[in-house]
């Protein structure tokens, strides 16, 4: 089945639904930063949305922060609603591809999906929910191949990062790696940082619905990845880590689960060796460890019961000690914070045999970048999407659901993310 063209029958390349959502306002503000990297020099796009006013808004606002008055009249506003399948619809036939901003995914995800698929129009997400990002898969994953489309989820920070720096890692690897540890570390500034409580709500009820991701995991009927090399050790629920010289707890969002799936397809595609993965993220030091091990214990009691859910929706910063807010963080506070996940690699020289023990070879890559939320998931989504527009032979095959590694190995979007301040490198 062909691809998805731009054509005269798509009058955008780019929608943003759910624009005038919280992220989705920066996302807008990246599109309009990087319109001159389109097909041929220009990108045509459109917001979308369930409020005509709230929309216009978001352009006035954008207008005013990049001293672009023309993005009032020259970006086209259309009114969708995921509670309207028809309006979905209407949107997607109009989209090369749509950048998908309104979570929780698990509530509002699979009909923007569908009607993407139905409608012929590529979808883009950010979620780090992997009970939506598989179950995408499972039951869309044959109906986008058939239509040449390309569902691509994880497209932020989680889990771009993370996914596209295993990548990075093996490919700057000489010989062969066969496990990565990655750990994260966030900075913020004197104004210090939080999180808008929408990526709070995706954790609440990810946790009370873990016991459905183990059942929709197995009706995959995935035989395991062989292991190549030693076995990578799992480390404990809390640890000193001397990569980082901090605290360390396992990362508790998508990124293993899409690196896990990653490296699936690049086993089952391309014969690649699959890379053992394993992902922390510092705490710091032992003040916070109290803090964490309160707020991990209190979260983990009330996320059982729907009256604790309750209480952890209504106060997000009170739970979470200030690192979830319901306003999201300030521009003040965005600019003076960063990431930085490093990546520690294992594996064997070419002249080296596997099956004859140790790894013989370490390599430490990092991939750093601007404040993870809202200035570097924009960055991650829009990129991700300009790729899509602007090197479809260096994308799989045929369409199909796809994490970022799968659907983007063979392309440049580390070049491209480089240039747009997430930087790839070794050490």
């Amino acid at each position: 089945m062909a691809r998805v063209e731009t054509s005269s029958s798509r009058p955008y390349h780019i929608v943003i639904f759910g624009a005038s959502g919280f992220t989705g306002q920066f996302v807008v503000e990246e599109v309009a930063r990087t319109a001159s990297e389109g097909p041929n020099g220009t990108l045509k796009w459109a917001i979308a949305g369930r409020s005509q006013q709230k929309l216009e808004k978001v352009l006035e606002q954008a207008a005013g922060v990049l001293s672009k008055p023309e993005l009032r009249t020259e970006v086209d506003v259309i009114v969708a609603d995921v509670g309207e399948p028809d309006s979905l619809a209407a949107m997607c036939k109009q989209a090369v591809i749509v950048l998908n901003c309104v979570g929780p995914y698990r509530f509002f995800g699979e009909p923007v999906v569908k009607a993407c698929v139905e409608n012929g129009a590529h979808h883009i997400d950010i979620s780090g929910e992997p009970q939506f990002l598989e179950g995408m898969q499972l039951n869309y994953g044959s109906q986008a191949a058939e239509k040449g489309v390309f569902v691509i989820g994880s497209c932020g920070f989680d889990s771009i990062p993370a996914d596209m720096g295993v990548i990075y890692t093996r490919e700057q690897f000489k010989g062969m790696l066969t496990a990565v540890e990655s750990f994260l570390t966030i900075s913020s500034g004197p104004e210090g940082g939080c999180i808008h409580d929408g990526t709070w709500q995706s954790a609440i009820y990810g946790l009370a619905d873990s016991q459905k991701l183990r059942s929709l995991r197995r009706k995959f009927n995935h035989k395991p990845l062989p292991t190549v090399g030693s076995k990578l050790k799992r480390r404990g629920a809390l640890f000193f880590s001397n990569e980082i010289q901090q605290y360390a707890v396992p990362f508790i969002g998508s990124d293993p689960s899409v690196v896990k799936r990653t490296q699936r397809f690049l086993t089952e595609e391309h014969q690649a060796t699959p890379v053992q993965y394993g992902a922390y993220a510092g705490v710091g030091g032992v003040g916070n460890i109290i803090k964490l091990m309160f707020a991990g214990m209190l979260f983990w009691f009330l996320v059982k019961f729907s009256f604790g859910r309750k209480l952890l929706i209504k106060h997000p910063e009170f739970f979470s000690f200030g690192i979830f807010s319901k306003a999201g963080p300030s521009r003040k506070q965005m600019e003076a914070s960063s990431f930085q996940f490093s990546f520690h690699g294992e594996g064997y020289t070419e002249d080296k045999d596997p099956s004859q023990g140790k790894p013989n070879a370490r390599i430490r890559t990092v991939v750093q970048g601007p404040e993870c939320g809202y200035v570097a998931t924009p960055i991650a989504m829009v990129q991700a999407a300009l790729t899509i527009l602007n090197e479809p032979a260096a994308l799989p095959k045929k369409g199909g659901v796809y994490t970022p590694g799968a659907a983007f190995a063979r392309s440049t979007l580390i070049n491209r993310l480089n240039k747009h301040g997430i930087q790839f490198s070794v050490i």
